[in-house]
């Protein structure tokens, strides 16, 4: 298929948060060869820092010098509040099928976010999983206690500080660029992210454990600025959503087993690593302190965000009962 706008040999830009080699750069890859396939239109493709920071990137969205932009609700949350809801831990059901699922058939991803990021100026095309949060510390972790007078690092977020601060760690937001010193300095004891960019990025090298709780898996929204999507022809706003399709299903096939692979490498690198994986009996504290950031989810966004969790957890249990 061969796109018809008037504005075809148009080069459409786009950025995202990670390197073009983690798992948001192969999305985008992706995403890149089906439109260069299939239209006359190109994609330049801007890794994560050739633009500036995470909210350097959505500015530049919204104001139009960006036609697309992969960020995290967690970075999205100050301007819409609901996605927060990514941050309540053990909303999420865990890695393999039922989460791939969940991501495909959600009410509350493909029905309702749409909706509320509309209101801000974007397009959102698709919502997906990067991986399961390890936390990485420098003293192991099997409960709350172990997490207290840690200054644990996260995004600058106001549900992720308060899930830190439910699990007895001291929240401590950095910029991403800092974490690495800070470690090395012992100015913080921690930090979360997907295995593959603890692997990445050589967290394990300041650090001496990874530990898996379970307590949520790192999603990512990819978006348009909405005033470039309306204004394209259907065929085109289809040829979009065709390369999302495309995109989606190969960064889910992509991911199965990159967990695995990138705990190996780490292994390899660092024999004496060591990683706990916690059993059901000692994620329930840490389960049992999920609730009270629940509330304070929805003292922050009142009933559009009531809507949101009920609506989280019913697609939830479609995928899990």
């Amino acid at each position: 298929m061969v796109a018809t706008s008037a504005t075809a040999q148009q080069t459409w830009r786009y950025a995202f948060e990670e390197a073009i080699d983690e798992v948001q750069g192969v999305f985008a890859q992706q995403f890149q060869d089906y439109i260069e396939a299939n239209s006359d239109y190109s994609v330049q493709l801007f890794p994560f820092g050739t633009l500036g920071e995470s909210d350097d990137i959505m500015e530049q969205t919204q104001a139009g010098i960006l036609q697309f932009v992969n960020q995290s609700p967690g970075f999205t949350g100050a301007l819409i509040p609901e996605a927060q809801v990514f941050f309540v831990p053990y909303l999420l059901p865990q890695e393999g099928e039922a989460l791939n699922e969940f991501f495909r058939n959600s009410v509350a991803i493909n029905e309702m976010f749409p909706e509320l990021y509309a209101q801000h100026g974007l397009e959102l095309l698709t919502m997906y999983p990067e991986g399961e949060v390890v936390m990485t510390t420098k003293q192991p972790v099997r409960s709350p206690a172990d997490l207290n007078e840690q200054n644990i690092r996260v995004m600058t977020n106001p549900l992720l500080v308060e899930s830190y601060r439910a699990f007895g760690a001291v929240p401590t937001p950095l910029p991403w660029g800092e974490v690495y010193g800070g470690l090395q300095t012992n100015m913080i004891q921690g930090q979360e992210n997907p295995m593959f960019f603890v692997e990445s990025t050589r967290m394990y090298e300041v650090t001496d454990y990874i530990t898996f709780t379970g307590h949520n898996n790192f999603t990512t929204a990819f978006m348009a600025n909405k005033d470039f999507f309306d204004g394209l022809s259907e065929d085109d706003q289809q040829l979009i959503r065709d390369a999302v399709e495309v995109a989606f299903d190969h960064i889910l096939e992509y991911q199965d087993g990159l967990t695995e692979s990138a705990l190996e490498t780490i292994l390899e690198s660092k024999p004496e690593m060591e990683v706990v994986i916690l059993s059901e009996e000692e994620r329930q504290p840490f389960m049992d302190a999920a609730e009270s950031v629940e509330a304070e989810f929805i003292r922050m966004t009142g009933d559009s965000g009531q809507a949101i969790l009920d609506q989280m957890k019913a697609d939830r249990d479609a995928v899990t009962d």
